[in-house]
């Protein structure tokens, strides 16, 4: 609660800042946005590399039986009905494009991308190189060699060299998660700075429109999924929607003010189990597994915001395009493995790999904590979902 208290006062603090209209006050606040913006770029390649695939080799240990199929089955539906519900959302409440000052904003951060065709893109994906991607922050190439490696990982018969290989990628995980909680620790300084650009942009309204619908698009997306798709699969398996939410509220409020899925996981595991009746083996092995792959919220967010950003950078949204970015946001939610403010740094990077204007992101940082904070939910009302009909399946 106190940091988002922080967080909310960073961006009233950094709004009032910006609207004094100081030219070197806002030289000021450009500066730090574009330091920032440099250091997530810079954290979040090897942070998400290392989550898928340190994802995917631990599934060969926890076994792929009856119980990791229903649980997979739930996830991918789950998630990728999230996912359409945003694209259908985006598509009829249509955000317009931010005026052209906003998006020339951190450009000096940001490298232009070469134009190519479709074909050239999906080709530039299969790697021949396994340095080339790193070199030049192909993110999908990325995503492609984790999965590649990390479920390899998982096909590797028990031996000292495979769990010495997985400590330490596990190991370098957690120094990049170390690295990042200092930068959210230092984090309100950079919404103070994003928050005042943003304030000394706003022209004629337009900025706060575009935004406004588009956080219209992400946060009904969220009600939707929660309020009607998630209790609507309940319904489909014969359980009591009403009934599975009032006893998963504690785990659900914690997610909402903690942020994190992870955090929360000993809160929805007990809840489960105390309260809501699943059987042990039942939560201890799906609610684990869930809280790594299982991101409804994270998808949708992916989804939008990728979108939003594609459309202000002069991408057709072609159907066939949208039609893609959902497939992309899924495989992305799921190997966003509890990384923190990870559907940021995903969005961020999937963004910066295809040359989109992501200067965008820094205009949506400011209210991202809130937006955070309605996915987490979500994700973990979701989690609590997919344990109840994974127990309610295997009785």
């Amino acid at each position: 609660m106190k940091k988002t208290l922080l967080w909310i006062s960073a961006l009233v603090i950094g709004a009032i800042l910006g609207l004094l209209g100081q030219d070197w006050l806002n030289d000021v606040m450009d500066f730090v946005a574009t330091v920032y913006t440099r250091l997530f770029q810079l954290l979040a390649v090897p942070t998400i590399v290392l989550a898928v695939i340190t994802t995917f080799a631990t599934f060969g240990s926890k076994g792929s039986g009856r119980i990791f199929g229903h649980t997979l089955i739930y996830t991918l539906l789950t998630t990728f009905t999230a996912a359409a519900i945003g694209a259908l959302l985006y598509v009829t409440i249509a955000p317009g494009n931010l005026p052209v000052e906003s998006l020339t904003q951190g450009e000096s951060a940001v490298i232009e991308a070469p134009q190519q065709t479709y074909y050239d893109h999906i080709l530039s994906v299969i790697p021949n190189n396994i340095v080339k991607p790193f070199l030049e922050g192909n993110v999908l190439s990325l995503l492609l060699l984790a999965f590649a490696v990390g479920i390899g990982l998982s096909k590797l018969p028990e031996s000292e060299n495979k769990a010495v290989v997985v400590k330490g990628l596990l190991g370098l995980q957690d120094l990049l998660f170390l690295l990042i909680r200092g930068l959210i620790w230092t984090l309100p300084l950079g919404i103070l700075a994003f928050s005042a650009q943003l304030s000394a942009q706003v022209s004629a309204g337009v900025v706060a429109d575009s935004i406004g619908k588009y956080v219209l698009v992400v946060l009904g997306g969220n009600v939707i999924q929660f309020f009607v798709i998630l209790p609507l699969f309940l319904l489909a398996r014969g359980l009591n929607p009403i009934h599975v939410l009032g006893r998963m509220m504690p785990a659900v409020l914690m997610a909402l003010f903690t942020k994190s899925s992870a955090a929360t996981l000993p809160v929805t595991m007990q809840t489960a189990e105390n309260r809501l009746g699943v059987r042990k083996d039942i939560a201890r092995f799906v609610l684990p597994i869930c809280t790594t792959i299982n991101m409804n919220g994270c998808a949708a967010f992916i989804l939008v915001t990728s979108l939003f950003v594609m459309q202000n950078g002069g991408t057709p949204l072609t159907l066939g395009t949208i039609m893609l970015w959902i497939l992309i946001s899924v495989v992305s939610a799921i190997g966003n493995a509890g990384v923190p403010m990870g559907c940021f740094f995903l969005t961020l990077s999937l963004m910066s790999g295809i040359g989109a204007p992501v200067a965008i992101l820094g205009i949506i940082l400011p209210i991202y904590t809130i937006i955070d904070m309605v996915e987490t939910a979500e994700n973990v009302w979701s989690d609590s979902c997919v344990c109840a009909m994974t127990d309610h399946d295997l009785q």
